[in-house]
């Protein structure tokens, strides 16, 4: 199989909630998507999903430094903090994530995170 079907295929298994049979896919093809934005998003989701956050926040801190106006690797990244309580770096990630893109999930996130630190 070609690594392009490979990872269609790893995203296919993501989408359908099986994000260790995208990994199984994924991670031989590693080395080749450390400078893909995309390919790293697509990794660290699958991490992310299989609560292996440590990884994941490693790859998807490369793809903010790859892609670092993308709102939705910042908005997943402080997602991974957040699980991680890293609570600190998670509000800056889901304050640029809204800032980016006014989408109400990241708001929710933003304004959440802003009320739950004020609480503190």
């Amino acid at each position: 199989m070609q690594e392009i079907d490979r990872y269609r295929l790893a995203g296919l298994h993501l989408d359908m909630g099986d994000p260790l049979e995208a990994l199984k896919l994924l991670e031989p093809m590693a080395d080749g998507l450390r400078e893909h934005a995309a390919g790293q998003l697509l990794l660290g989701r699958a991490y992310y999903h299989s609560a292996q956050l440590g990884k994941a926040q490693e790859v998807l801190e490369r793809a903010v430094s790859l892609a670092p106006t993308d709102a939705y690797v910042r908005f997943i990244l402080g997602r991974t903090l957040q699980r991680r309580s890293r609570h600190d770096e998670a509000g800056v990630q889901f304050r640029i994530a809204a800032a980016l893109d006014d989408r109400p999930e990241y708001r929710e996130h933003r304004d959440a995170h802003a009320r739950g630190t004020a609480a503190a």
